[in-house]
């Protein structure tokens, strides 16, 4: 088995010297410091695993379900700690996809199941969200791709990287499609709790027996550089094969970012937080709505949730030349292009980051940038 890159981590590691000064669709919450934490952490901690428990600090996992809407619902033997989500959806895909399999993804959404489903030799079935739908999952075409041979079902909700959500309802539905044929459901939350437009979504975790819910600290809380997210799946077996894979992997979770984790997640902690959040992300998504109104040619489908979405640029511009334009003088701004998501012709926006990504320098040279694109 052979991972081959992805377009997304190529244009990332090529650009990490870029040192740009300011940054436009940043994907993640302005993130604390470490001395935010310290009043909470034992000094005698030792630096060691956890002591206590493979699956993650119990008090941890404990939390993992609250936030999800899952205490009670779920057990908290139902939760694994992970190295991210993204370990998290490595962990499952890994164990259950097998050469031939057919696994269902969305696009544009996040790549790495698809990166996973080429290197294991599984047939990928994408089913395309449309722009001029306002990038909603279209669920009779999703009806109409799984098979018999479908194994696993991949979705983002809120999506990666449009925002659309996936109410009760429509995840109501999605089960029903998967349960029809016996396949499994995987629904990456990275985003959740940051919702612009009516309540959290529940986990699918809680809906249905092959429902897998995977989700970190990294996005709504800015703590990406803990590297601490997380597995819940009701199936006591699929736990333990991720369990197994991970003792041949990672191994065990890093005790720091457990502990902090759990610090964060604290629901005295947690809430002001996320709220914290919610307001940073509604004043900048109201700004970038206002600055995308006044872009002559450019577009975007304003995000449900979450803290990135995709704006059309205007027609006749390549996003990668215009990405790389974008990183030149006098300009020095970085963003994501829509190649990333096989979605040419758009940029990955977004409001995430505080103060530190300089989102108005940004938006007021990406302006400039438009401008001066030759032709």
């Amino acid at each position: 088995m052979k991972v081959k890159i992805h377009t997304l981590f190529r244009y990332l590691l090529e650009t990490t010297d870029a040192d740009p000064e300011a940054i436009v669709g940043f994907s993640l919450s302005q993130s604390p410091v470490l001395g935010d934490f310290l009043d909470d952490i034992d000094p005698a901690l030792p630096l060691d695993w956890n002591g206590r428990d493979f699956r993650g600090l119990p008090e941890l996992r404990a939390h993992v379900l609250a936030q999800a809407g899952l205490t009670g619902v779920c057990a908290p033997e139902d939760v694994l700690i992970t190295a991210g989500a993204a370990e998290a959806n490595y962990l499952a895909i890994m164990q259950l996809l097998q050469p031939g399999d057919e696994i269902v993804i969305e696009t544009p959404g996040w790549p790495q199941a698809g990166v996973l489903a080429r290197a294991v030799g599984a047939d990928i079935v994408p089913i395309p969200r449309r722009e001029e739908e306002a990038w909603a999952l279209p669920l009779d075409a999703l009806k109409q791709a799984v098979s018999p041979r479908t194994r696993i079902i991949f979705l983002s909700n809120p999506n990666n990287p449009t925002g659309r959500m996936l109410d009760r309802a429509a995840l109501e539905e999605v089960v029903r499609i998967a349960d029809r044929v016996g396949a499994w459901l995987i629904v990456d939350e990275v985003y959740a709790g940051l919702e612009w437009e009516g309540p959290r979504a529940p986990s699918v975790a809680g809906m249905y027996a092959r429902g897998i819910t995977t989700g970190s600290v990294s996005k709504a809380l800015g703590l990406q550089g803990l590297r601490t997210g997380w597995l819940i799946c009701p199936d006591p077996g699929l736990v333990m094969d991720a369990v197994i894979l991970r003792e041949n992997a990672s191994e065990i979770m890093n005790i720091m970012g457990e502990v902090i984790a759990e610090i964060a997640l604290r629901p005295a902690r947690y809430a002001p937080v996320l709220d914290n959040a919610r307001t940073a992300g509604r004043a900048n998504l109201a700004h970038m709505n206002d600055w995308i109104a006044a872009q002559p040619g450019l577009s975007w489908v304003p995000p449900q949730a979450g803290l990135i979405g995709l704006g059309r640029l205007p027609d006749g511009i390549d996003s990668d030349a215009f990405a790389r334009f974008l990183l030149t003088e006098p300009y020095r701004t970085f963003l994501l292009p829509g190649s990333a998501y096989d979605q040419p012709g758009h940029i990955r926006l977004g409001v995430g980051g505080g103060q530190s990504v300089n989102l108005d320098q940004g938006l007021e040279r990406l302006s400039r940038a438009l401008a001066d694109w030759p032709g």
